[in-house]
C-alpha cells in the first residue's frame, strides 16, 4: 500500500475499521500526506467505533491540504450509543490509488503485533488481504467512494442538500448522489485483454446485497467434492451455514476449520465453542491456532475457489456490518492460499475427543449464546431466524 501511495498521481481512497496511533499506522498516514503534498486528492473514511480512541491523532496527522478524513457513524456522544443503526459498523479494509490498484483484506491499519486489549504480541497476528489489478479494481474504487460519502453525509447532509439545491439539473446530481451512496456508479473500464484469472469483489450492505457473502460461502460448500479450508476468528454461523459444512462432510469431503485458540474475546470464543460438539460429531475437523492472534478470514475450496476479505462468519459480518470480500477462481491462487493454510495447521492445535456437552452446562452455554447473539440482533433492528 506504501509503494502504490508513493507512486500515486491523482487519488487515493482508504476505508478502514481501525486506524491506530502506533508506530506502523503513522508510517501509513505520513505517505498519505506526501501524496497529499504531491496534489494527489486524498479520501479516508474510518469507524466511529474501531477508530474511537484514535481519532484525535488522525486529525492532527491528516491534516494536509488535499486530505479529507470521514468518521462513518461517529460515537462524539453518549446518546449516539442509543441509536439501533451504530451497531451496524464499517468493517472493510479498503484502500485504492489512482483506480489502477486496490487492497483488499482483514488488515487494518495497526501493527501486526500490536493487539488493542493484550498489548505487544512476540508473534504477529496471522491475517490477509490481496493485491487487485484490472478490471476488478473500479468495483472497489466505487465501494470506497460509497463509504466515504455515507460518512460525509451522516454529518454534512445540510449542505449537500443546499449544493443540490441550487446546482443546474437537481435531479440529476441527486441521482448520481444516490448511485454513490449506493455503490453503484462503476468507473467506465478501458479496453483491455482478459484478465488472467476469475474474481468478484462481493460486498455485503444493508440495501441490496444483505447476505452476498453469506451466500457465496454457503454455494461453494454445496459444491465442493474433495476439500473445505475456513479460517476466521469469530465463528457463529446461522443454519443454513452449518447445513452446507455438514452437507459437506456427509458427501465425503474434508471439511476443516482453522479457529482461534488464543482467545482475544471470550464471548465470541465461548460462541464457536458450544458448536464443537455438533460440527466434530459430524466428521468436521477443527484446529485451534495457537502461535498469535487469529484475525484471517480466509477460505480454500476444493482446487480453484477462494475467498479472502474482511468477513468473519458470525451475526455482525453475515448480518449487520459492512463487509467486503474477493473471490477468486484459480487453481495458482487456490494452491498457494491453501499452502499457508498447512503451514497454520502445522502449528495448531487439532481439536479432537471433544466431550458431548448434553449436560445441564452444554444446554445453559449454547442458550446463553443463542439468547446474546438474538438479543443483539432485535436491538440492531435484524427480526427473524439466524
Amino acid at each position: 500500500m506504501l509503494d502504490a501511495m508513493a507512486r500515486a498521481r491523482s487519488e487515493v481512497w482508504l476505508a478502514t475499521y481501525i486506524f491506530h496511533n502506533d508506530a506502523a499506522a503513522r508510517r501509513v498516514a505520513d505517505g498519505l500526506r506526501d501524496a497529499a503534498r504531491r496534489g494527489v486528492k486524498v479520501r479516508v473514511v474510518v469507524d466511529g467505533f474501531g477508530s474511537h480512541d484514535q481519532l484525535p491523532a488522525l486529525r492532527q496527522w491528516l491534516t494536509e491540504p488535499g486530505i479529507e478524513l470521514e468518521v462513518f457513524r461517529p460515537l462524539e456522544r453518549w446518546w449516539s450509543w442509543l441509536t439501533p443503526g451504530q451497531l451496524r459498523r464499517l468493517h472493510q479494509k479498503l484502500c485504492v490509488v489512482d483506480a489502477d490498484v486496490a487492497f483488499v483484506g482483514g488488515i487494518n491499519i495497526i501493527d501486526d503485533r500490536l493487539d488493542l486489549t493484550h498489548g505487544i504480541t512476540e508473534t504477529p497476528r496471522l491475517d490477509f488481504a490481496v493485491a487487485l489489478r484490472g478490471p476488478l479494481v473500479a468495483a472497489v474504487h466505487t465501494t470506497a467512494q460509497a463509504m466515504w460519502t455515507r460518512a460525509r453525509l451522516g454529518h454534512q447532509w445540510r449542505d449537500e442538500v443546499r449544493a443540490l439545491a441550487g446546482s443546474r439539473k437537481p435531479m440529476v446530481e441527486a441521482r448520481r448522489l444516490l448511485r454513490r451512496l449506493r455503490g453503484k456508479e462503476a468507473e467506465p473500464l478501458a479496453d483491455e485483454p482478459p484478465a488472467p484469472m476469475q474474481a468478484a469483489f462481493v460486498v455485503r450492505d444493508n440495501v441490496s446485497q444483505r447476505r452476498s457473502i453469506e451466500r457465496a460461502y454457503v454455494e461453494a460448500i454445496r459444491s465442493a467434492s474433495r476439500c473445505v479450508d475456513i479460517a476466521v476468528p469469530y465463528f457463529y454461523p446461522g443454519r443454513a451455514f452449518r447445513r452446507s459444512l455438514r452437507g459437506a462432510a456427509r458427501r465425503g469431503v474434508q471439511v476443516r476449520l482453522l479457529l482461534q485458540g488464543k482467545i482475544d474475546y471470550r464471548i465470541a470464543a465461548l460462541a464457536a465453542h458450544v458448536l464443537y460438539d455438533e460440527l466434530c460429531t459430524r466428521g468436521i475437523r477443527i484446529y485451534e491456532y495457537t502461535p498469535a492472534f487469529l484475525h484471517a478470514k480466509v477460505a480454500v475450496i476444493d482446487d480453484d475457489w477462494a475467498t479472502v476479505g474482511s468477513s468473519n462468519i458470525d451475526p455482525l459480518s453475515l448480518l449487520l456490518n459492512l463487509e467486503a470480500n474477493v473471490v477468486v477462481r484459480d487453481p495458482g491462487f487456490a494452491l498457494a492460499l491453501r499452502a499457508r493454510f498447512e503451514s497454520a495447521y502445522a502449528v495448531s492445535t487439532e481439536v479432537g475427543g471433544v466431550p458431548t456437552r448434553q449436560g445441564w452446562r452444554g444446554w445453559l452455554q449454547r442458550g446463553v449464546v443463542a439468547w446474546v447473539a438474538a438479543t443483539y440482533l432485535r436491538v440492531a433492528g435484524i427480526t427473524g431466524r439466524y
